[in-house]
């Protein structure tokens, strides 16, 4: 009797990837789950990675992987990039933290605000959770008000307040009704937060006409990131920044994510400049940071001498290394590799779209130049609820879909997001595009059972 593609899969995946399955289960003895971090688990475990270099990972098995994932669009050089490692390794010689500022800080934040439209000033933290949170903070203190609105399914870290509806309203047909996502967010979150569609101009215009005078700001990341990788319609971002200044609110762009697209991230492309900034993964260069910033006037409170100074403090914010890394990082960064990295994300996402249509079923792809999303539905989704209700509807399909990808060394985000990177070469995508292929072809019989919306008919 023939075993079930599912079952297969999972066979090979647990063949191949013995070494990982034994650390997996002796890190469950000291770490609940076997890792630090919630993102990283999948079924039936995740692979234990021991060495990267350049586009590449290599697992506790020896099994080599082309990084699709980049530690979720944080490596933009991929590993063991030689400009980055020397600049840590001279900080290292140097000292790795003082307790006092350090060059490297002032060095990367005069980087950013020449590169950044919207960054007069900036400060410096250790990820893009406590970026968020304090680009929120700076808000507050600046308006006076509390309330907040954020994107229905928006991802900005896991502080209290950015843990309201991480998972979309479903069943919203207007205004999405506010929640909590995780569990130990008390209930009060709620009373500084409100929540719109992303691309629905009306529907955000309702709210702040509901609320006027209440809000301090509009946060929003001009890409959906982990709802999907939306872009903005068209005329969406501006006619946000014009909502924001009719109703006297300010508008915070979170380009953790969508800083790599540009020099000076989507704000630079479509010259929509918001109030306030938030930045991290790739301004590191691989090591913790974070950074928030904007116009002068709002961020001149963190200075102590300022007489209403907003504290702004962290052990590790500024930290040598991570600076010294990201100078690294950016002065490697320049137009070239951007234009080349999103040519390359371009050839993956029509390579995606390609390899659903040669396969018979319903998808595509979404993004913005070096991110691309793998959607299950012909469907364009315009914001977090449609296309996770997609994702839903598709059963464990994307599920195998990472896993057997996995098997043809392949790594990418468990939810279908690839980022490319400046050591990949058009031979590395076009290795991608041919395993999402055979990937799909593989899962065809299966979506008959589990997905048949899916089918081409």
């Amino acid at each position: 009797m023939a075993i079930p593609i599912a079952q297969e899969i999972v066979a090979r995946y647990e063949n191949r990837s013995r070494a990982s399955h034994a650390k997996d289960a002796g890190a469950k003895n000291f770490l609940p789950g076997g890792d630090t971090r919630s993102t990283t688990y999948f079924f039936p475990y995740p692979s234990y990675m021991e060495k990267g270099a350049g586009c590449f990972l290599y697992d506790a098995d020896g099994n080599r992987y082309i990084d699709f994932l980049n530690n979720y669009t944080s490596l933009i050089h991929g590993h063991n990039s030689p400009a980055v490692n020397q600049a840590v390794f001279d900080q290292v010689a140097r000292g790795v933290v003082f307790g006092a500022p350090a060059n490297a800080q002032a060095e990367l934040a005069e980087m950013i605000c020449a590169r950044v439209p919207g960054i007069d000033r900036v400060r410096f933290n250790n990820s893009g959770t406590e970026a968020t949170m304090m680009a929120m903070r700076a808000a507050r203190a600046h308006t006076g008000k509390d309330l907040i609105i954020k994107m229905d399914g928006g991802y900005h870290g896991h502080h209290d307040f950015a843990g309201v509806n991480v998972k979309p309203d479903f069943a919203a047909t207007g205004i999405p009704t506010p929640s909590i996502t995780w569990s130990g967010i008390p209930a009060c979150v709620l009373d500084g937060m409100a929540v719109v569609p992303f691309n629905d101009l009306e529907i955000t215009e309702q709210v702040l006409r509901k609320y006027q005078n209440q809000v301090a700001a509009i946060m929003m990341e001009p890409v959906l990131g982990a709802g999907g990788a939306i872009p903005p319609q068209p005329a969406y971002l501006e006619g946000m920044r014009a909502l924001a200044d009719q109703y006297g609110v300010l508008l915070i762009f979170d380009e953790i994510i969508t800083f790599r697209v540009s020099l000076g991230g989507m704000q630079k492309i479509t010259g929509v400049i918001p109030d306030l900034t938030t930045l991290g993964k790739i301004i590191g260069g691989g090591f913790p940071v974070g950074a928030f910033g904007g116009k002068q006037e709002i961020m001149a409170r963190f200075d102590p001498a300022h007489p209403q100074t907003i504290y702004h403090g962290g052990t590790f914010c500024g930290q040598p290394v991570s600076m010294a890394a990201g100078v690294a990082t950016l002065k490697q960064y320049g137009q070239p590799e951007i234009d080349r990295i999103n040519a390359l994300g371009e050839r993956l996402a029509a390579g995606v779209d390609a390899a659903f249509k040669a396969a018979g079923l319903r998808g595509r792809s979404s993004g913005r130049g070096s991110l691309v999303q793998v959607h299950w539905t012909t469907n364009v989704a315009t914001n977090s609820r449609q296309a996770l209700l997609a994702m839903g509807r598709a059963a464990d399909l994307p599920r195998l879909f990472h896993l057997e990808l996995m098997n043809r060394g392949i790594f990418c985000a468990t939810r279908g997001l690839f980022s490319v990177s400046t050591p990949m070469t058009e031979t590395e995508i076009d290795q991608a595009i041919v395993a999402i292929g055979e990937t799909l072809l593989l899962l065809k019989s299966h979506a008959h059972q589990v997905a048949p919306h899916l089918i081409v008919a």
